[in-house]
């Protein structure tokens, strides 16, 4: 049965230019138009939730707006028959939460295509608190290990390790057999990657220490990036010969000062990771993936859960690097008209 009303987090822009969030109630008719319809029962915080939430330019064009970049839940319907009612099934990446209504509602109007069932070995719950970051860990894993680097190699690092992508990576890692060294600027944290996998925690003053040299002691026979700028450029510059990099967020800096010399002389690997809108094919086995070999069982553990109410507190603090690991957001529990 389709819902007559369900509630979401509302982001508006006020005449000032600030903008405010609400909890509202809203119909499925304002939702944007697709084949897909799922009833969410469960989203997650990532990044650029907080930026779309708190109107940060070049994120969302338009307001009145429902972030979430993440959603999982059951079909109610599907017009194109790719799906059929009651199926679970996870929506991430391509403009959901961005420029389409998004997982911080109790409803998702999307295309069929941007859906993948839930595999066997995960629950709802448990997919989006691996969501996106853990995607996008994952591609990550699956984009190294296609570049030959293979859990006997040598140490693979993780830059901005305690955020979302970075704790999914070290526990995917370790998971999958690869020794992993986690850097972090949050010496406290140290406890916790080591719970996640880490064989070995460094400050951020161990990666950088001669950055401006132009190569580094080869420690490193893969990366992990997350953090980009100065720490993407120096996890280049310590790389093994034939190693390789994956880049897939900027939460440090967009700019990479680095010169040639690792490519042209140690044969290294840049590659950029893109979860929002890789192939479908890809997506399927990563996730097949996710639920098994690579589950990250440890940090499902630790999993913050909070109700759609408890987001507004959260939102400066992703931005500001103050959360670790993974926050899941329930829709189930929320205090709505019946649906």
């Amino acid at each position: 049965m389709i819902p007559d009303r369900f509630l979401a987090l509302v982001v508006e822009q006020r005449q000032d230019g600030e903008f405010v969030r609400r909890i509202g109630s809203k119909t499925v008719e304002e939702l944007p138009e697709g084949e897909l319809l799922v009833r969410v029962h469960y989203s997650s915080l990532n990044y650029k939730d907080a930026l779309s939430a708190l109107g940060r330019p070049g994120v969302t064009k338009q307001y009145p707006h429902t972030p979430g970049i993440d959603a999982a839940g059951e079909v109610v319907s599907c017009t194109d028959g790719a799906f059929e009612a009651g199926d679970r099934v996870i929506v991430t990446g391509y403009e959901l939460g961005m420029n389409c209504a998004g997982g911080f509602g109790q409803c998702i109007r999307v295309p069929s295509a941007w859906a993948v069932r839930l595999p066997e070995g995960l629950t709802l719950k448990e997919s989006m608190i691996i969501g996106t970051a853990g995607l996008t860990a994952g591609l990550s894993l699956h984009a190294l290990a296609g570049a030959g680097v293979r859990p006997g190699a040598g140490d693979v690092l993780v830059t901005g390790a305690t955020g979302g992508v970075g704790s999914l990576a070290v526990n995917i890692l370790t998971r999958a057999g690869y020794p992993v060294v986690a850097v972090t600027g949050k010496s406290s944290e140290a406890e916790f990657l080591q719970g996640l996998g880490a064989r070995l925690v460094l400050g951020r003053d161990d990666l950088l220490r001669g950055a401006d040299r132009p190569l580094l002691k080869e420690r490193w026979a893969g990366a992990l990036d997350v953090v980009g700028g100065e720490m993407l450029a120096a996890a280049i510059k310590s790389t093994t010969y034939g190693g390789a990099v994956t880049c897939c967020g900027l939460a440090g800096s967009p700019e990479l000062p680095l010169n040639v010399y690792p490519f042209i002389l140690r044969a290294v690997s840049l590659i950029g990771i893109d979860s929002a809108q890789c192939p479908a094919d890809v997506r399927r086995e990563v996730w097949r993936r996710l639920a098994g070999e690579w589950k990250p069982t440890r940090l499902l553990e630790s999993a913050v859960e909070t109700p759609l109410a408890g987001l507004e507190g959260k939102f400066a603090a992703i931005l500001k690097g103050e959360l670790r690991g993974r926050t899941v957001v329930n829709l189930i529990d929320a205090a709505a008209p019946a649906i």
